[in-house]
């Protein structure tokens, strides 16, 4: 197999495949050159088929999990890679014979990373749940949303932010420690771990006394005019992130705002009248007649692009910030690199889709791949 392109050229890892946040840190892992081989279950594969772009840049083997050659033939994989990634809940890996104890015993300096909502301890660790239910008991979900309710901020800051990315860092991390001649060990990635820190911004304005315990009466949680969301003349949305004095002036100055009541900006108590004020204000004007007005300014103000919008959008067109593969649109690389950048190594495969090639690669030779496939394994 040629080497990939990007940073983490070189670097193997298995990915036994699952859904959401384990997939997504695979992608991440691959989309920087890693060599990440999925361990599909036989006549499974991506939900959604090449669709499920999380799935992108990995060969995939399909084996029987449920026959003894099939988990020896996982373990010699172990043996030739530094990382591994699983989605299951506490307790699965270890029935079919593939958790950390036995993968270490092959592979000592293998980093073992599991991804998991609630955590590998703990009395809810083998309860079900998904990303609300993960960053509900973070203080996440009750801080985002109107006075009246919580918002829903799809899966993003369980399932990717507080988990996948979390899990990829953790293994990088845990990677860099072996190389250096440390020894492996086992990364234990929970949602509701990850979902904590980064509210750690917040809960420290909490205890300072600068974040009130409530929605939509913050300053970055809608509670101030300034920094808000503002239907305009056509229904559309505009973005509104002017906090800083001078951001502020810019705003007042483009969009005419002359009336003295906008001096007071960081008068709590005038928050309400003045995000009033403000929608009356946008509510004169199209999105687009604001956005040639006020984008790309110091006022700070941006239009709410909906999905198949921001694909169009010139500045992303600019910057290349999607990428089409196999005729699908979807999101780049990120982050980016100066001398070694990422790339989608390939389009999603479907189960099983590199079965010889990707073992022969990884130390299988053709004896060993007839015996996987007489047993029913492969």
């Amino acid at each position: 197999m040629a080497a990939a392109s990007g940073p983490l050229s070189g670097m193997k890892v298995i990915e036994f495949a699952g859904i959401g946040p384990a997939p997504f840190c695979g992608m991440m892992l691959s989309d920087m050159g890693a060599d990440v081989l999925r361990i599909d279950r036989k006549g499974g594969g991506p939900p959604l088929g090449r669709f499920d772009v999380t799935f992108r840049g990995r060969r995939s083997v399909a084996l029987d999990l449920k026959t003894p050659a099939a988990v020896e033939a996982c373990l010699k994989l172990i043996e030739g890679a530094e990382g591994l990634i699983e989605g299951f809940r506490p307790g699965v890996m270890e029935r079919l014979g593939l958790g950390p104890e036995a993968a270490l015993a092959r592979n000592p300096k293998l980093v073992y990373g599991r991804m998991t909502g609630w955590g590998q301890t703990g009395s809810w660790a083998r309860a079900a749940g998904h990303d609300i239910n993960y960053i509900a008991v973070t203080g996440a979900l009750h801080a985002t949303g109107s006075a009246a309710r919580p918002a829903i901020p799809i899966n993003l800051v369980g399932d990717y932010g507080g988990g996948a990315l979390y899990l990829a860092f953790g293994m990088l991390a845990g990677i860099l420690h072996a190389r250096a001649g440390g020894e492996g060990q086992v990364i234990d990635a929970a949602m509701t771990d990850g979902a904590t820190s980064l509210m750690a911004q917040i809960y420290g304005n909490l205890a300072a006394g600068t974040w009130r315990d409530e929605r939509a009466v913050n300053i970055i949680d809608g509670g101030a005019h300034f920094y808000n969301v503002y239907q305009c003349a056509d229904g559309e949305w505009i973005a509104v992130a002017a906090m800083e004095p001078a951001f502020y002036a810019a705003l007042r100055d483009r969009c005419g705002l002359t009336d003295p009541a906008f001096d007071a900006q960081m008068d709590q108590s005038r928050w309400p009248e003045l995000t009033q004020k403000l929608a009356a204000v946008f509510a004169t004007k199209t999105s687009a007649e604001w956005t040639e007005l006020l984008e790309g300014t110091d006022a700070c103000v941006s239009p709410v692009l909906g999905l198949e919008a921001a694909q169009r959008h010139p500045y992303n067109l600019e910057r290349g910030t999607f990428v089409t593969v196999d005729g699908i649109p979807q999101p780049a690389p990120a982050p980016r690199f100066s001398q070694t950048p990422g790339a989608v190594q390939g389009p999603v495969p479907a189960a099983g889709e590199h079965n010889e090639a990707a073992l022969a690669d990884w130390g299988f030779d053709a004896a060993a791949m007839d015996s996987l496939r007489s047993s029913g394994a492969l």
